[in-house]
């Protein structure tokens, strides 16, 4: 029997009608959320999705506001940009896109923005306490994963999850919300990369199957245990002549052979990505109800 398709697009089109009747709460006692974006340079990719983001809050009635900046800006520059933004009070969510460029040191300009605006969930405090099981904010991409699996009543607990990938920006913190001693999460975990000896038989054991490491298709049917729920974190342009755009976008993830094997599966696209601007929009709301909060 193929696998149960996760459409990541209609749970993120639900938290967004979630998220659209909290703004609608918020507005009527005078607070409007607010999202900054910051993007240095003309990374294709980068401006795609700033610009999805920008739409996203236009749409559920966010406040949102893009400061483009030339590559060229010097790291004073762009201090001087995130320290405005931090004390804006109709700004709850700032977020610098990645990457920038070489010249500027990305960690140092993610430490100086508040961590109770830090929405992406990159900044150490955030790191730290959600390895304590405590953060403010969750890095949106995990995090979607997370949520991904709860709406399709998809329980970690007890089972034996794989990740393929050990980025900051997703296999360490997914890592770390999936060991927690809590609903929806409370696994086993087995953090994978590209020195793991063995990794074919690792992934054959897993229940619970995430890849995101970048590499086309890496994730072939063999691979993946029968009954297997199988997340594909990946987005990968490869050549396809047959497409007036010359390329097609496919997974870390062999998904027609796997979604044989495997009880779910998500697509690329349609999967986890569009996961990641809802989550982004959840801590923005989140940050603003707080700020209501705070004005009590």
């Amino acid at each position: 029997m193929a696998a149960k398709i996760i459409d990541g697009k209609k749970v993120s089109d639900d938290i967004k009608a979630e998220l659209k009747i909290k703004i609608e709460s918020l507005r009527a006692e005078g607070i409007i959320p607010g999202l900054a974006a910051v993007l240095v340079g003309n990374n294709p990719a980068s401006e795609t999705y700033v610009n999805s983001k920008a739409r996203a809050c236009e749409k559920i009635g966010m406040y949102s506001e893009v400061f483009r900046r030339d590559a060229s800006i010097n790291h004073e520059e762009l201090v001087e940009i995130v320290l405005g933004l931090n004390k804006r009070n109709d700004i709850d969510g700032i977020l610098v896109q990645s990457p920038l460029p070489k010249h500027i040191d990305e960690l140092a300009v993610t430490v100086l923005i508040d961590p109770k605006k830090d929405v992406d969930g990159f900044h150490p405090y955030n790191v730290g306490m959600l390895l304590l099981g405590q953060p403010i904010f969750q890095s949106c991409t995990p995090y979607g994963i997370v949520e991904l699996m709860k709406r399709y009543n998809i329980d970690p607990s007890g089972k034996e999850v794989v990740i393929l990938g050990r980025s900051n920006i997703v296999g360490k913190p997914l890592a770390a919300m999936l060991i927690q001693k809590q609903k929806g999460a409370n696994a086993t975990v087995t953090v994978c990369h590209s020195n793991t000896g063995n990794l074919r038989e690792i992934c054959r054991r897993a229940d619970i199957l995430i890849a995101a490491m970048g590499q086309a298709e890496f994730v072939k049917g063999d691979m993946v245990k029968e009954g297997a729920v199988v997340i594909d974190v990946g987005i990968n342009r490869v050549v396809d002549s047959t497409l007036e755009k010359g390329y097609k976008l496919v997974g870390d993830v062999a998904f027609e052979e796997c979604k044989l094997k495997a009880s779910y599966i998500t697509p690329v696209p349609g999967g986890v990505g569009p996961m990641t601007i809802a989550m982004l929009l959840s801590n923005t709301v989140i940050s603003a109800e707080r700020r209501l909060h705070k004005s009590r």
